[in-house]
């Protein structure tokens, strides 16, 4: 099965709203199996770290189907944070795709990529799958790094 064909729009200051709300229903089911459900909460953290200029649209077919921000912290290390797929468009392959593309980026530059992940979320998973390993972990949260890998020169 192929992932569906998608592209990358860029975020605005107005897309919050929505992107909130996305984002909780994305983590509502991690959240409450670490019993840390609180949505004041998570809807206040968003709006805190939201930052449309390296925020990403995810869309397929026209409809925003989730967002992700990818960004340089410091010279080669970027960021991945704000992956948000809604649950609807989950387990088609999307994901992986998109995170595929954006190694694809970090690669091409030579970057490390860094990442915090919920404890016992189904992402870690994914990431684990794609080179990213454990950094170190709080209460919370799972940070993962990823070395650049060498691009391929055609034979």
């Amino acid at each position: 099965m192929s992932a569906p064909a998608f592209v990358f729009a860029p975020a605005q200051a107005s897309d919050l709203g929505a992107l909130t709300e996305l984002r909780l229903a994305v983590m509502a089911e991690s959240f409450n199996r670490i019993g840390r459900f609180n949505p004041e909460r998570a809807r206040a953290w968003f709006a805190d770290t939201y930052r449309p200029e390296t925020t990403r649209l995810i869309q397929v077919e026209g409809e925003t189907v989730g967002c992700v921000a990818f960004y340089e912290v410091e010279p080669d290390v970027l960021k991945l944070e704000h992956f948000y797929l809604d649950p609807r468009w989950q387990g088609r392959g999307l994901g992986t795709a998109i995170l595929d593309g954006l190694l694809a980026e970090a690669d091409a530059v030579g970057a490390r990529v860094i990442l915090t992940v919920l404890r016992q979320s189904d992402a870690q998973r994914l990431y684990e799958r794609r080179g990213f390993v454990e950094t170190g972990r709080d209460d919370l949260d799972v940070y993962m790094a990823r070395p650049p890998r060498p691009s391929r020169s055609p034979a």
